[in-house]
């Protein structure tokens, strides 16, 4: 869960009006006084004077928040149930921005089905979708099946559902890409067919990238935001070590962070015996919990907004 930043931005009171004031305490008199002699021409102008008296107090108030250029306009931020709960107590006025779900789209690798929960990355989609439901939208394809994927965050992206993306509506993508193997190949494959099609992603995540014929796995493009890259050097099947931007500027990579399993080996049970003799550290890092909790956490936190307030509030709805 993200955790609101400091400073904290202070609440500015609005300034005392001397003439507001007086009109409140003459109002407050003649309502408290009814008995008071009051001619009967003035008796029949009271409700009027009450209406302007009430409206004249609140003026200034309303004025303020539209010529202060730090307030946002009216209805531009919406609370979203499931914003962490700390922050609601101890911000009550400063609510989550309201934002469609982050779209996770992860790749399996080899020649696996979409959704065999054998493998790291269809569990991984599969606890996202349960633990945050009104946060994201996770799915996995098998890495040949890039057109249904590219038709899927099509579909989702177009909000008013006229067939077509507009700029807003392409601007507005919140979009992470993940991987193993093959799948991480083509992470890096459907990020460049989004970039050619204007659409920002995120991030991207490889995990032991193994390079498809035809792609290029160790380049991101500039339309990803950020980049990060897991690998393990033993066995005969192994992935890439490294990771770079074509636009440094536009792309942070954060890294590229290998595994071992010769003291610490992972669980295989359920692989066929020829996976499990001739390629094992390789899908040892598709099994290994602590790098997918890790990506878990990567996803997690790009799922946050900031609010007006500028501090980053949990959007995640558990």
């Amino acid at each position: 869960m993200c955790r609101p930043v400091q400073p904290l931005v202070p609440i500015i009171e609005p300034a005392s009006n001397p003439e507001k004031d007086a009109n409140v305490r003459t109002l407050q008199n003649t309502i408290q006084n009814p008995g008071s002699p009051t001619p009967n021409a003035h008796r029949a102008l009271l409700p009027v004077l009450l209406a302007i008296g009430v409206f004249a107090a609140f003026m200034p108030a309303v004025t303020m928040a539209e010529n202060d250029p730090a307030a946002p306009p009216d209805n531009s931020y919406e609370a979203v149930a499931g914003c962490d709960a700390s922050l609601v107590e101890s911000h009550p006025s400063a609510p989550c921005l309201q934002r469609e779900p982050l779209i996770v789209i992860g790749f399996m690798g080899g020649h696996i089905h979409a959704g065999n929960l054998l493998h790291g990355e269809a569990r991984l989609a599969r606890d996202l979708d349960r633990r945050y439901p009104n946060a994201v939208d996770a799915m996995t394809f098998a890495n040949r099946d890039e057109h249904d994927a590219l038709r899927t965050v099509l579909q989702l992206l177009d909000t008013t559902k006229d067939g077509r993306l507009s700029q807003s509506e392409k601007s507005a993508a919140r979009i992470v890409i993940f991987g193993h193997s093959w799948g991480a190949s083509e992470t890096v494959h459907f990020a460049k067919e989004l970039d050619r099609r204007g659409i920002p992603v995120l991030l991207t995540v490889q995990v032991d990238s193994v390079e498809k014929s035809g792609e290029d796995d160790g380049t991101i493009p500039p339309n990803v935001r950020e980049a990060i890259n897991f690998y393990q050097t033993e066995g005969l099947l192994h992935g890439r070590r490294s990771i770079q931007a074509v636009d440094p500027k536009r792309t942070t990579i954060l890294g590229s962070y290998q595994s071992t399993y010769k003291t610490n080996p992972v669980s295989c049970v359920g692989y066929g015996w020829f996976a499990r003799a001739f390629m094992r550290p390789h899908i040892e890092i598709e099994n290994d919990d602590a790098v997918w909790h890790r990506i878990e956490a990567l996803i997690v936190a790009r799922s946050c907004a900031p609010n007006v307030a500028g501090l980053v509030a949990s959007c995640m709805a558990k």
